[in-house]
């Protein structure tokens, strides 16, 4: 299987981490594997937003449309876009090359990371 390369964003595109994740991890998962401050405080039950991202409009088509469930959780994550998406609900695919995700400047971390 091939890897998925991952390229974490932060706000203002000054600090720009890459990271590898297996297809059928978690696009959280891989975030907290590489140290990146998504907080994901309700370990992935959907029940919060604070794993919030922004997907490159590039990779947005990728991705399947999300739930009903996910898009009213976006409605409490700050600096939501047309691209948001909650990370705990994104699973690598084997046939992406690559997805590049940014943090919001309004993260919303309750861990102090």
């Amino acid at each position: 299987m091939a890897s998925v390369k991952v390229r974490f964003v932060f706000p203002g595109g000054k600090k720009i981490v890459e990271a590898e994740g297996q297809p059928g991890e978690r696009l959280l998962d891989v975030a907290h594997h590489h140290d990146i401050p998504l907080e994901g405080t309700c370990e992935g039950q959907m029940a919060c937003s604070t794993c919030h991202v922004i997907v490159s409009k590039a990779d947005f088509g990728k991705l399947p449309l999300p739930s009903e469930e996910e898009e009213d959780m976006l409605d409490f994550a700050g600096g939501v876009t047309s691209t948001s998406r909650l990370s705990c609900q994104i699973w690598l695919e084997e046939a992406w090359e690559s997805l590049e995700v940014q943090l919001p400047a309004d993260v919303r971390n309750l861990q102090g990371r």
